[in-house]
């Protein structure tokens, strides 16, 4: 073979080496892309059906059951009053000398539906007894997770110590506290308000599985249940950004996003 036909079959073989390793590696990149893009839309997903959870959960809390009516559902976040009930136990002893407990459910306070589907109130307790030697922390401040939030001593250390926070949100309230003050294990002295979900969430449109005009299956009602009647409630999406998730799938994490069942009280979703 002369030297001049083996020259063009090397040429030859290395563009078609290139061509399959160019195309090899824009296999690999649409891979990944397409990867990360099912994973962004599930992300959306998720999150609106831990929404459309929390507001079944509230709506459970008020009315005694779950509600398949996507318009009653909207407007009870619109227009629901919550009551906040205090639950305390009294004791007393009978004539013959034994103990009856006596529960009270007190209303103690009276927020719109939304407040308690939309916000959280977090607590930052004093980690041990000792003395308080000053915020970190102002009101209206946003703490982090890991922020600084006070400084305190331990009852039998007393040296200075950092209270970092694993809780977020806004300051709403500081402990009427002074430098030097005696605290107790457990006592409240930060109060935080967080958000579980985008206080500007357009809550019209909640039925609607993101980036579709198709709704979230959504089912609920009472069912028998060895002999009691239980409430359960699901709402899946029924057209899944991830092709391979089918209900025929026998691992129910690999069945399309769905939160709670039609036969059992729960209402974990399937990607947690």
């Amino acid at each position: 073979m002369s030297t001049t036909v083996t020259r063009i079959i090397s040429i030859a073989l290395l563009f078609v080496a290139i061509g399959l390793a160019a195309f090899l590696i824009n296999s690999i990149k649409y891979d990944i892309e397409l990867e990360e893009k099912t994973k962004q839309g599930e992300a959306v997903i998720i999150e609106k059906l831990k929404f459309i959870r929390e507001a079944e959960k509230v709506y459970l809390e008020v009315h005694g059951q779950f509600t398949s009516d996507w318009d009653k559902l909207i407007s009870f976040i619109d227009t629901a009053d919550y009551y906040v009930t205090q639950r305390t136990e009294e004791i007393i002893t009978l004539a013959y000398g034994a103990d009856s407990i006596v529960v009270h459910i007190d209303t103690i306070d009276v927020i719109p539906a939304k407040d308690r589907i939309f916000k959280k109130t977090n607590y930052i307790t004093a980690a041990d007894n000792g003395t308080f030697l000053g915020f970190n922390a102002s009101l209206g401040q946003s703490i982090i997770i890991g922020s600084k939030v006070y400084y305190y001593s331990s009852e039998n250390d007393d040296r200075r110590k950092t209270l970092i926070s694993a809780m977020q949100g806004t300051v709403t309230q500081l402990a009427k506290m002074n430098p030097g003050d005696r605290i107790s294990k457990g006592e409240n002295l930060v109060t935080l308000l967080e958000y579980k979900f985008d206080p500007n969430m357009d809550i019209s449109n909640m039925a609607y599985i993101p980036g579709s005009d198709k709704k979230f299956d959504i089912f609920a009602d009472k069912i028998n249940k060895s002999g009691v009647m239980i409430d359960v409630v699901e709402v899946k999406n029924t057209i899944p950004v991830d092709p391979a998730r089918n209900e025929d799938n026998e691992q129910r994490n690999r069945k399309p996003l769905r939160f709670g069942s039609r036969t059992d009280v729960t209402t974990s979703g399937n990607w947690e």
